[in-house]
């Protein structure tokens, strides 16, 4: 990884696109800060289409494709997408799965889901549970007590076991069934909702985040940046570029690197 500061300005200048994780990218011990907000905004006003990309549930992709100054969002680690058309006051959706997939995918997540709680004393179902659609959030350390490193892996171990996939993000472990991820729904949002061809567009897009979960942007987009927490985890394939703030800061950090390449 490379700081920040060696991103060269004519790269930065030819974004249109920024794409984001939101915890502990945008987010500051759980909390959005305003200046988060407001450099989404700043971006925004400067012409970029701004996309999180996120682990979060369903329910909280439609408040923010409809509350915040975003173009789409991508959720539940790629089995959906959101974004809000303002004039003609529609969302527009898109799902890895059908509803008859997901709800049978469902119950064999609720068999799981009272597994994973029997064998990691001390994880617990992530608050935000109820508002998903495709995937079971198992909580190590957000709203409960954190777990060490081998009780996140057993968490990981049990879902693979069930022919589930599993991503670790800062806070969750996130499994589903399926082989969609970030990447896949992100390439469909793009193409359905902005008619651009992501391998063509590469040098157009950004990308940052902070946790294992982000692998696969950070291993497609030559413009991938981690916030200084990425620094917390052993990545396989870590981002080309870095900041030197942790988590919102070092989103407005990028922000602002942005827009001064922009004069």
């Amino acid at each position: 990884m490379r700081p920040l500061a060696e991103f060269p300005a004519e790269a930065r200048r030819a974004l249109r696109f920024l794409l984001t994780d939101i915890d502990d990218t945008v987010t500051d011990e759980g909390r959005l800060p305003a200046a988060s907000l407001a450099a989404m905004e700043r971006l925004s006003a400067a012409g970029l289409k701004v996309i999180p990309v996120t682990g979060r549930p369903a329910g909280w992709c439609d408040h923010i494709a409809r509350m915040w100054p975003v173009d789409a969002v991508v959720g539940e680690n790629g089995a959906l997408y959101f974004s809000y058309d303002r004039e003609e006051r529609r969302m527009h959706q898109g799902f890895a799965k059908s509803a008859e997939e997901r709800a049978a995918d469902r119950q064999r997540l609720e068999a799981l889901r009272h597994d994973i709680l029997a064998a990691v004393p001390g994880s617990g179902i992530a608050s935000d549970q109820d508002y998903r659609l495709a995937d079971l959030a198992i909580d190590f350390c957000e709203d409960v007590a954190p777990l060490p490193d081998s009780a996140v892996a057993h968490i990981v171990r049990l879902f693979e076991e069930a022919g589930a996939t599993a991503k670790v993000s800062s806070i969750h472990v996130n499994g589903w069934f399926g082989q969609y991820d970030k990447l896949t729904m992100t390439r469909r949002c793009l193409a359905e909702r902005f008619g651009l061809d992501l391998d063509a567009a590469k040098a157009e897009i950004a990308f940052a985040g902070d946790s294992p979960n982000d692998q696969p942007m950070f291993a497609f987009f030559e413009h991938s940046v981690g916030v200084a927490n990425v620094r917390d985890f052993a990545l396989e394939t870590p981002p080309r570029w870095v900041t030197q703030g942790r988590s919102a800061a070092g989103f407005q950090e990028l922000a602002d690197a942005i827009l001064d390449a922009r004069g």
